[in-house]
């Protein structure tokens, strides 16, 4: 854990796009809700606060002081490549 921990950063999310190139997103950035989860309603836009990894390494995003899992989320953006990329790691 560790490891994983020391390349983090709570105000960064690097991705793959769909042309293949790693994109550094920065905090805060946009995403839409997939579906109905907690307080948040399925293709709404919201702001991504921080991004944190749990203990069993998965992505969580903080929005409106609430922890998400990120697959609840499409990521979108004024940068084409994201746009096209919606599922992060």
């Amino acid at each position: 854990m560790e490891d994983v921990l020391r390349y983090s950063h709570p105000k960064e999310l690097y991705i793959v796009d769909w042309k293949n190139r790693l994109v550094v997103l920065r905090c805060p950035f946009k995403v839409m809700v997939k579906e109905n989860i907690g307080k948040l309603k399925r293709h709404e836009i919201v702001s991504v606060d921080q991004v944190k990894v749990t203990m069993e390494l998965i992505t969580v995003y903080i929005v409106e002081n609430e922890a998400y899992y990120y697959y609840h989320f499409e990521i979108i953006g004024d940068n084409p490549s994201i746009n096209k990329s919606s599922h992060t790691k």
